[in-house]
């Protein structure tokens, strides 16, 4: 648990030491260039062919900035992840973020099994997901898109906040969320928002 805290001020560190660089404007040309170290995974125009990898396209650009300087700083872990975010600065940051913030986000696929997504809707309604991820689940600030997103992904990223295995960030409100979710419901909540268009 004490290195859990440690990694959270590590982050928050990194995080002012972001927001306090000189302000530039992001380059999406640049950021396009830069991502392609990101479309093996993430797939060409940011949107994801690969089970557990989430699509990027259309994620807000503060979201997609923090996310990396977690990555970056060690709060957030992953072994993909690690060797990459070690070959960008604060301004590859910046040029990403902005990046895949302009790029049209995936639609979800068609439904086949709209029961449910009507139960993960009310999941969704009772844990009141739409107070931060916005009433279309595209999210805003730093704040995930999910419409759309891998239904196996959400899964992933439900149980790694509800196991604590997911931290940084909104990680303290999600784990709260997360940890009182059935399976049933976690399957559902995500059926339902992978599904939305």
């Amino acid at each position: 648990m004490h290195r859990q805290y440690i990694s959270h001020a590590i982050s928050v560190v990194a995080l002012l030491t972001l927001g306090f660089l000189p302000a530039q404007a992001a380059d999406v040309a640049a950021g396009k260039a830069k991502a392609e170290i990101c479309a093996g995974c993430h797939g060409d125009n940011g949107i994801s062919q690969m089970e557990n990898i989430p699509s990027l396209a259309g994620q807000p650009d503060q979201y997609t900035q923090w996310q990396l300087v977690f990555f970056r700083a060690g709060s957030r872990k992953n072994e993909q992840m690690q060797p990459i975010v070690e070959q960008i600065n604060n301004e590859d940051i910046r040029n990403l973020g902005a990046y895949f913030a302009s790029l049209t986000p995936p639609k979800g696929p068609e439904d086949n099994d709209p029961d449910l997504s009507k139960k993960g809707a009310q999941a969704a309604a009772g844990r009141r997901c739409a107070s931060c991820h916005t009433d279309s689940y595209a999210g805003t600030k730093a704040i995930a898109r999910l419409a759309g997103q891998r239904e196996e992904y959400l899964v992933k990223a439900l149980h790694d906040y509800k196991t604590s295995q997911r931290v940084g960030g909104a990680g303290a409100a999600m784990a709260d969320v997360a940890y009182s979710l059935s399976e049933e419901e976690i399957t559902a909540l995500a059926h339902y928002l992978a599904h939305l268009q």
